[in-house]
């Protein structure tokens, strides 16, 4: 009986739960508190259990026991991968484990002009990365210890339903920043559940980079979600002018340039991007919206 493990079970799980429970006999998710956070899944289902990251709750210590497949999506905290520091040794004991997949970020890439692979060593200077890095090594050597295969998905930006430049041009908030050069690619989450389960199914192994076929500037998706509902997008603002007004964690997003290959899941999961730019992301999006006013 195959048993899921999701450790955070925010948006993006929640998307793979929603696409793929029928995969899983059972599937846990850790929340904070009792509250699972927005996505996909409301209300109650027989297939889930939703459980506090908490070792004396029941609940989760069955999860532990019974998972066959750990999706692991908590972020590392300044010291260490926080899963592991609080029951690593729980999970070196857990008996039916078979498969974990880790979801990353191609933010670990440093600034490059170069088109990124998985073999690239250019990291990022930023300490939330570096932090990143850190984590997924963890994990790798978790699974070398317990002889499980680890997956690692270093996720290009998400956007999906109800995250996405739809939303905030609608909503009056979207910006176009523009700063030379910088470009990035991005991924829908329902590419991301179809990457995950791959990874599941074939037991993969390794490191693989989970993002669509176009990096662009960020504004180019908020000139697209503008014409799509009939909007004049927002005026173009230089990043000179607008790093007044960034956070520190915006400003950070801008400092660096990514270009990443995606190959390696085509050839080695056998995933077939639904989205492969924000095109048909952005669009698939707006019938949807339309569909459900």
């Amino acid at each position: 009986m195959r048993t899921l493990l999701c450790f955070g079970f925010g948006y993006t799980a929640q998307h793979y739960a929603a696409a793929y429970h029928d995969r899983f006999q059972r599937v846990f998710g850790t929340v904070r508190g009792q509250q699972r956070s927005p996505g996909p899944i409301a209300g109650d289902h027989p297939w889930l259990t939703t459980t506090p990251f908490d070792l004396s709750s029941p609940d989760f210590n069955a999860a532990i026991a019974a998972a066959t497949d750990i999706l692991m999506t908590a972020a590392p905290d300044e010291t260490s991968d926080p899963v592991l520091a609080a029951c690593g040794d729980a999970l070196l004991q857990a008996p039916n484990l078979q498969s974990v997949v880790y979801l990353s970020t191609i933010g670990v890439y440093g600034d490059s002009d170069a088109w990124l692979d998985e073999e690239s060593e250019r990291w990022s200077s930023l300490e939330r990365n570096l932090q990143r890095l850190e984590a997924e090594r963890a994990w790798q050597a978790f699974g070398a210890r317990k002889g499980v295969p680890v997956a690692i998905l270093r996720l290009a930006g998400i956007y999906g339903p109800g995250r996405n430049s739809l939303v905030t041009v609608q909503q009056g908030v979207a910006r176009r920043i523009n700063n030379p050069g910088q470009v990035f690619n991005r991924i829908h989450v329902a590419d991301i559940a179809r990457t995950i389960d791959a990874a599941f199914q074939r037991r993969a192994s390794g490191i693989f980079n989970v993002a669509d076929d176009e990096p662009t500037p960020a504004g180019d998706p908020v000139v697209f979600a503008a014409k799509l509902l009939g909007f004049e997008p927002p005026p173009e603002v230089p990043f000179a002018e607008a790093r007044r007004t960034l956070s520190p964690f915006a400003l950070t997003f801008y400092a660096e340039r990514k270009r990443v290959k995606n190959a390696k899941i085509k050839s080695e999961l056998g995933v077939e991007l639904q989205f492969p730019t924000y095109r048909e992301g952005l669009t698939a999006l707006f019938h949807e919206r339309k569909g459900a006013a």
